[in-house]
């Protein structure tokens, strides 16, 4: 396994005591909880320019159905309630409230985007509410000398961009002087940690081979004009850091503008049936980006035990699906740990001791999870998942290559 050092938040101690959990103990419950149902709130841009990623909630809502159909969490019934924000931060802040005060939930769960979690991260946090495994991989998920009711989940981009650009350097070290790099980044935090974390990678020494760097708006039609500037400017290479309906529009355009850099693709956008082939699978031939989930196009998991559970999921529960849309094997996954978690609370179904859970994992697997890729926290470390390998899509799907790599212990 490869390390990679990354940057690191000063952790501290958590602002609440972990001490040990009899599992016999009388039961103690939080708001949102009762003998019979645990409630778990969410938002998701059911709607808007990012309704995309609106798969990711209906798939996570399927997952608490087939959970209640199997008796639910050691008896209790998830009570999944999930509104539309639209991706709007205001909105969200709305939204959110209407779950604490007005439906009281146990737990926000996924809550989905960077500007809209951090638009409720101190207000969740004040209210002591868990704020876990949200859909964003910005790195300041895992903060929690200052947040510790914040956690993500999937691998944070600073590092994720920070790998890109580390095989950009070695694929080139031969030819610097011709190197020539492109970015195209979201004009939000996650943009921004994608693209600083890029540079962090390539070093301050090699930040001279940037030759332009564009942010776009999510509002944006399209991303055309950006594309255009970035050609221009002789890059050679191109991280294409958008969210999937842009990114699909920035590699037909680089298609259509018969450039053919070195093209890396921000995880987030790696879906098959929402972006490569709506862009076309010949324009996306070549892409490179990083993966820590099995790609269910790929028919080596076919065999596997725990594809053949997800593929035998969504046939059930989501039978109008696309089983290449990659948002169905994320919410599986980052819905599996979130079971884990509550049934490790037992009877203890307190806002603190979930958190205790949380940052507890050790070398948990969940469905379909990559080979190597374990969960690891501690109550120093919410950052959950820390390992990727990169994949290269061949026109059908995304084939791996080279080694895991790692921050496990950084």
């Amino acid at each position: 396994m490869t390390k990679m050092r990354r940057r690191v938040f000063a952790a501290g101690s958590a602002a609440f005591a972990f001490s040990p959990y009899i599992v016999n103990a009388q039961k103690k419950y939080d708001p949102g909880v009762t003998d019979k149902e645990i409630k778990l709130g969410h938002t998701n841009p059911y709607s808007g320019p990012l309704s995309a990623y609106g798969t990711i909630g209906k798939a996570i809502a399927a997952y608490w159905t087939m959970v209640n159909d199997q008796g639910g969490i050691n008896g209790r019934k998830i009570n999944f309630i999930t509104y539309d924000d639209g991706f709007v931060p205001p909105k969200t802040v709305e939204m959110v409230r209407k779950l604490v005060e007005d439906d009281k939930v146990f737990a926000i769960f996924q809550l989905l985007g960077t500007p809209t979690n951090t638009v409720v991260q101190k207000y969740l946090n004040q209210k002591k509410v868990p704020q876990l495994f949200v859909a964003t991989g910005a790195s300041k998920w895992g903060d929690p000398k200052h947040f510790p009711w914040t956690m993500g989940w999937q691998p944070d981009y600073h590092t994720e961009a920070a790998i890109y650009a580390k095989h950009v350097l070695a694929k080139h070290k031969d030819n610097l002087k011709d190197l020539r790099i492109g970015i195209i980044y979201q004009n939000d935090d996650s943009g921004k940690d994608y693209s600083g974390g890029f540079l962090a990678g390539l070093g301050k020494e090699n930040e001279k081979y940037v030759t332009a760097k564009v942010s776009y708006e999510v509002t944006d039609p399209t991303v055309d004009s950006q594309i255009i500037q970035i050609k221009s400017s002789g890059a050679n290479v191109f991280f294409n850091d958008c969210a999937p309906k842009a990114a699909a529009q920035a590699i037909r355009k680089v298609a259509d503008l018969g450039w053919k850099p070195d093209h890396y693709l921000a995880n987030v956008s790696a879906s098959v049936a929402a972006v490569l082939k709506p862009a076309g699978f010949d324009n996306s031939k070549g892409i490179i980006t990083a993966s820590y989930l099995k790609d269910a196009t790929d028919k080596q998991w076919v065999n596997d035990a725990d594809y053949k559970e997800w593929d035998a999921w969504l046939k059930k529960y989501l039978p109008d699906a696309n089983p290449a849309d990659s948002g169905n094997t994320y919410a599986y996954a980052v819905s599996s740990t979130m079971r884990h978690c509550l049934e490790a609370c037992g009877d203890n179904l307190t806002r603190e001791n979930l958190m205790k859970q949380a940052a507890s994992m050790k070398r948990l697997m969940v469905p379909m999870l990559l080979p190597g890729i374990t969960i690891n926290t501690s109550p120093t470390d919410f950052y959950p998942i820390q390992s990727v390998r990169l994949s290269a899509f061949d026109g059908e799907t995304w084939k791996l290559f080279g080694d895991v790599l790692s921050n496990e212990g950084a």
